[in-house]
């Protein structure tokens, strides 16, 4: 059994922009970068749909985060948080009792 390549994404930027160029067929790339080329389609498909976030400002707030979303998080928060304190008031009332008898 053969151990997997794990290509570091600055190999795979690389790849993926001369596949990108097509100055060389995926055959051509393959055997030049040792990998096949169902992978190197890949790595270009996935280049060329996050060319977009190379050129997003920074700070800005992340597409597709919505309200409803907000407000789940926001329930589940107060939810976590309820039974945190909770458990600490509990956990408190029994070390209170360590030492009396039931």
């Amino acid at each position: 059994m053969t151990k997997r390549k794990n290509h570091s994404p600055d190999f795979k930027a690389k790849v993926a922009l001369e596949a990108i160029r097509e100055e060389m067929s995926m055959a051509e790339l393959s055997k030049k970068y040792g990998v096949h080329p169902t992978q190197i389609g890949t790595w270009k498909r996935a280049a060329i749909e996050n060319m977009a976030t190379a050129f997003t400002r920074k700070g800005s707030a992340p597409e597709g985060v919505s309200a409803v979303d907000v407000d789940k998080l926001h329930s589940k928060i107060g939810q976590l948080v309820v039974e945190r304190d909770f458990l600490a008031d509990a956990s408190q009332q029994l070390l209170g009792m360590r030492g009396k008898k039931w």
